[in-house]
């Protein structure tokens, strides 16, 4: 449904997007994931052909951002991170303004315009003023907005920005059940524990280069690190850290916050002299687990926080 090809954007010296290649198949919901200024933004500017990259190619649907920009705009959804709205209209005043813009014409518009209302929520706002919306509903409208023609490919970039967490939530429950109809989505977001219950693939940008692009499954395996555990004892915590320290099959053992994060010797697998030995100097063991990975994680681990 996505694929880029090598794709660059330049403004003179500096290098907004730098040889991406991306490839995004039908019916999933891809998190583009990175930090302010890596190139995000710029790449679904490009996927809805509002910029033009510099070199390399782009296809949404199979058709390229370059010739047949005007025949993509029937097959996507663009939402931006802020979007105009015209306060001065009223919701169902504001749909029927876009969908007339698809040529959605006559009692078709009015059921196309109720179901997208039905959909986000709105119903119930559809006579009211926009300026009149709170800055979550206003993100709901924007996702109607976008759904009026009915796209294959939505492109969504940072939904949840500025969302009190109720809002956030609603955003959520409304793309899960875009996700069950079987759109395709980019989505962008720095909200990445949401992301993580949405998505099925991940691509972390930095400094407009791709390093990683593929399941989240995956990604997480890649920077869980072998041999690492976290315990809590019934006791001091410090002292087991000590006791930890000075056996030999323990490489380190220090305190992380309320936990003991222990990374064994290089080769040992058997853990079963840990609970043995804080036993023995009276620190029962109370909770053993393997390193827990998320992808905040991930995201830390493989980026430096570069910036284009």
């Amino acid at each position: 449904m996505i694929e880029t090809r090598f794709l660059t954007k330049t403004y003179k010296d500096l290098v907004a997007v730098n040889k991406l290649n991306l490839k995004i198949e039908k019916g999933d919901v891809y998190g583009f994931i990175g930090p302010n200024g890596a190139g995000k933004t710029t790449t679904m500017k490009i996927l809805a052909t509002l910029m033009r990259p510099t070199s390399g190619r782009a296809y949404v649907c199979g058709l390229s951002v370059e010739g047949q920009a005007r025949h993509i705009r029937h097959k996507i959804g663009y939402m931006p991170d802020f979007f105009g709205v015209y306060d001065d209209m009223s919701v169902v005043e504001y749909l029927e303004f876009f969908a007339s813009f698809y040529r959605i014409t006559g009692a078709r518009r009015k059921q196309v315009v109720s179901d997208v209302l039905a959909l986000t929520d709105l119903e119930y706002k559809r006579n009211a003023l926009i300026d009149s919306l709170s800055r979550g509903m206003q993100q709901r409208l924007g996702l109607a907005r976008v759904l009026l023609h009915d796209p294959e490919v939505l492109l969504l970039d940072e939904p949840a920005s500025g969302l009190d967490p109720r809002a956030r939530i609603e955003i959520r429950e409304l793309l899960k059940e875009l996700k069950a109809m079987g759109k395709t989505i980019l989505i962008s977001s720095h909200i990445l524990v949401e992301l993580a219950t949405l998505c099925n693939k991940v691509g972390i940008i930095e400094r407009g280069q791709l390093l990683y692009s593929g399941p989240i499954t995956e990604i997480l395996a890649k920077v869980k690190r072998h041999g690492i555990l976290h315990l809590r004892v019934s006791g001091e915590q410090a002292r087991a850290v000590s006791v930890l320290s000075g056996h030999p099959r323990v490489h380190k053992a220090s305190l992380e916050g309320e936990l003991v994060e222990v990374e064994l010797a290089a080769g040992v697998d058997d853990i079963g002299f840990i609970s043995e030995l804080l036993v023995k100097n009276d620190l029962p063991l109370t909770l053993l687990k393997e390193e827990d990975v998320d992808l905040e994680d991930a995201f830390m681990r493989v980026t430096k926080g570069l910036v284009a």
